[in-house]
Parts: structure tokens; C-alpha cells; sequence
């Protein structure tokens, strides 16, 4: 539900500028850099990759259907999404343990070693963006994107009635914090 004209304007409209302008920011420099590391693997893996290789690792095999609804997309986008995964040998199909008609996707041993190559350049990325920063300034940081994260599934979600996305993010959330959802400002 949008927020009433009273709640918007009883709040600072100079702090929600600038909030949405940081938010916008945010979002072309993570599309720019895609956030995707330091070194060779800079770039190397885009973020609907990432993203399904990630929720493939974190919730383990399963099939469009379910990846899709975790990841609040619909399944013909994941179906786009992953065959150029399974193409290259990072994902595998394979027949459902209880049903062997079904089908499932499988992050493949290829899969989780690329995985975690693009996740220890991203780690480094972090490391250099946030040098200087404190271990609580961090995790606050991270606290409130992922809630903030949370929110924006909340709301779109909200507005085309599919459940809300959710995610162990990218190896788990921050202490304290509740999952994110995948949606993000620079998300597709």
C-alpha cells in the first residue's frame, strides 16, 4: 500500500531526496561494475548467473517452478536464464530423487567451483570498497541494505501478488538480519 500523502510529508523530503538520489547512484555504479570483483574475474559472471548459481547452492537441487518463485521471477525467465548455465556446464539437469519423471537443475561441481571463485573476487571487492571502515560499520551497513532489500520484495510483491522473494544472500545474511530478498536496487 502506498503510504498516505500525511506519513510522506511528515518525514524529511530533503533526507528522501537524497536517499532516493544515493539509491539511484547505487544502482547505475553496481550495474557499471556489476559488482563483480577485482582482478580477471572482474565482470566474469553477470548477475543472473550469480544469482542462480548462489540460490542453487544455498537451497540445493530443484526444479524451474521452485527456482523461480524463491527468486520472484517467473519461470520462463529462469528457463532463459539457465540454459546458457547448463550449456556451459555449471548447472546439470537431473531426474527428481522422488519422482524420476521430473526434472530438477543441479549446480555442478564446475558450477560451485566458478561460484566460488566469483564470490572470493567479490569478497576482495568488498574488502577495498569498505577499507576503513569498522566490522560494525559493516555489518550495519549490511543490516540495512538487506532490510532495505527485504522491503522493496515486500512491495513488489505486493503489487503483483506473488509471495515474497527469499534468499540467504550471497553465503548467508548477517547476524541479527532476516533473509533478503532477491531483488535489489540494481537487480533486473
Amino acid at each position: 500500500m502506498p503510504p498516505s500523502q500525511d506519513m510522506t510529508t511528515a518525514l524529511d523530503p530533503g533526507l528522501l531526496d537524497a536517499l532516493q538520489h544515493q539509491v539511484a547512484v547505487f544502482a547505475r555504479r553496481a550495474e557499471q561494475t556489476r559488482l563483480g570483483g577485482t582482478g580477471q574475474l572482474r565482470n566474469s559472471m553477470d548477475r543472473a548467473a550469480y544469482l542462480l548459481l548462489n540460490r542453487l547452492d544455498q537451497e540445493g537441487p530443484m526444479g524451474v517452478k521452485a527456482l523461480a518463485a524463491g527468486m520472484g521471477i517467473d519461470s520462463s525467465t529462469v528457463t532463459r536464464q539457465v540454459a546458457p548455465l547448463v550449456d556451459t556446464g555449471l548447472v546439470k539437469r537431473t531426474s527428481h530423487p522422488e519422482d524420476g519423471r521430473a526434472v530438477v537443475l543441479q549446480l555442478s561441481q564446475r558450477g560451485l567451483a566458478r561460484l566460488e571463485e566469483v564470490r572470493a573476487s567479490r569478497r576482495q571487492l568488498m574488502v577495498e570498497v569498505t577499507e576503513g571502515w569498522t566490522p560494525e560499520e559493516r555489518e550495519a551497513f549490511c543490516t540495512l541494505l538487506t532490510r532495505f532489500n527485504t522491503a522493496l520484495s515486500a512491495r513488489q510483491s505486493a503489487h503483483t501478488g506473488h509471495a515474497p522473494a527469499e534468499s540467504g544472500g550471497a553465503g548467508g545474511t548477517v547476524p541479527g538480519t532476516a533473509p533478503e530478498g532477491e531483488p535489489s536496487p540494481a537487480s533486473s
